[in-house]
């Protein structure tokens, strides 16, 4: 005779508080958000206190306590919780008051509810890798899992995004929203816009802080400016006159110093992060396009890589000394065919530096390549096909892929870079160029 024990499902309040509550939060097509109807409806959730788009800690046990009563643990096709906003057709209830929210069980925020169901337990400070893609010519953001190379959700409703960074802690994605001419702050776990800051003219690229307390954003109108925004009050607390519109910015690894780059001007604008005023200013031959860094063994700025209008390759700037000092063209590729229209003057542009600083990708729109160059010698390694009009690059922390935003094709394309070969294509919006990633809680 044999005693068959099987263990008890734990349902985990941290899981639920990470991803199942998002899920209650977000707004689907045509659909109220739960939280509309189960403020006052049954089983109840917590009222959210005014402006806020999430609950604290205390509310959020409260709805922990009422809503696993609502489901099976170990058994998400018995728990009702699942079973009433699931479509019928993929075995839902007769009837759900909210209506059918999950078409099928491959939804994947009917996935996040039963993998919790299942006993998932959250990451807790680990939070999750996440890679967003923008889509220059709509009005979402696709949010890829590099894990699985799918698309795990979007972000919808800012009209022709542009720049994006995830802040440090994880906890918000600012996004730079042309139409609006507004620095939009996205609360991860809601994927809600928190805010619309008003900025002093139309926004190109945004970075932020190392220790996430001021937000950069470029102006893309004469004369030129970068606007500073106070993350903690969500204010533009300062407007930093520079010389020519700006087109990207970038905050030194080190976090000492922001980059700004004119197109018009040609100009490279270095602002102190600390009494955020103007250091130094260099121009150069070429409008300026995107950059780069490397460091020093003190974790210092070295160098800045820049692309240049009309130019297929990098240009190499000593910061120490502030003076250009290296070009590195890039090769024609035998047997391809150049691709010349539709280039916006930029040959080349699209920079990613791998985590452990050997190496440096680079997009070329003349070939829809990508081109991988060793560092700190700058020889071509590789030239990768990618597809039509190659933009934003970015590569996630673990370094093992490199994601390449495919505006012709509308993909996001995944190069192993280990084997500098294409490995996966992902769909997304209309004309993906900002690609960014990073760690989201």
């Amino acid at each position: 005779m044999f005693l068959i024990l099987i263990a008890q499902v734990v349902l985990d309040f941290g899981y639920f508080r990470n991803f199942v509550e998002p899920v209650l939060l977000k707004k689907r097509p045509e659909l109220s958000a739960c939280v509309t109807c189960h403020e006052h409806g049954t089983p109840p959730l917590q009222p959210l206190a005014a402006g806020a788009t999430g609950w604290s800690e205390e509310q959020s046990r409260k709805n922990f306590a009422i809503w696993k009563q609502f489901v099976v643990p170990g058994a998400p096709e018995k728990s009702k919780m699942l079973l009433h906003p699931l479509a019928k057709s993929a075995g839902g209830d007769k009837f759900h008051a909210g209506g059918r929210h999950f078409a099928s069980k491959s939804d994947e925020d009917y996935r996040t509810l039963a993998e919790w169901v299942r006993g998932a337990k959250s990451p807790g400070g680990a939070g999750v890798v996440r890679v967003l893609q923008s889509n220059s010519a709509g009005d979402s953001i696709h949010i890829i899992d590099p894990a699985k190379n799918e698309v795990v959700g979007r972000i919808d409703g800012i009209e022709v995004p542009h720049g994006l960074v995830i802040s440090p802690d994880g906890t918000r994605i600012y996004v730079t929203d042309e139409a609006s001419r507004t620095l939009d702050v996205v609360e991860w776990r809601s994927l809600r816009v928190l805010k619309r800051i008003p900025l002093s003219g139309r926004p190109n690229n945004v970075d932020v802080r190392p220790d996430g307390s001021k937000v950069y954003v470029g102006i893309r109108e004469a004369p030129g400016a970068v606007d500073v925004i106070d993350a903690g009050s969500m204010k533009n607390g300062k407007t930093v006159a520079v010389k020519g519109e700006i087109h990207n910015v970038y905050v030194t690894p080190d976090g000492k110093f922001l980059v700004a780059g004119s197109i018009a001007a040609s100009t490279i604008s270095v602002i102190d992060t600390t009494a955020d005023t103007l250091a130094w200013t260099l121009t150069l031959s070429a409008g300026i396009r995107p950059m780069a860094f490397t460091k020093n063994a003190d974790g210092s700025t070295k160098e800045i890589i820049v692309q240049l209008s009309n130019y297929h390759g990098l240009a190499v700037v000593d910061f120490a000394s502030r003076k250009e000092v290296r070009r590195v063209e890039f090769p024609d590729l035998p047997g391809h065919e150049r691709e010349t229209e539709g280039l916006q003057g930029s040959p080349s542009h699209g920079l990613a530096i791998s985590p452990d600083g050997k190496t440096v990708w680079a997009t070329s729109k003349y070939y829809d390549a990508v081109f991988a160059l060793s560092l700190p010698e700058l020889k071509v390694l590789k030239a990768v096909p990618v597809g039509l009009h190659p933009d934003w690059l970015t590569i996630p922390p673990d370094g093992k892929s490199l994601y390449v935003a495919v505006a012709g094709d509308d993909e996001t394309v995944v190069v192993d870079t280990a084997s500098m070969k294409v490995v996966k294509r992902i769909r997304v919006g209309a004309v993906p160029k900002r690609v960014t990633s990073g760690v989201l809680r």
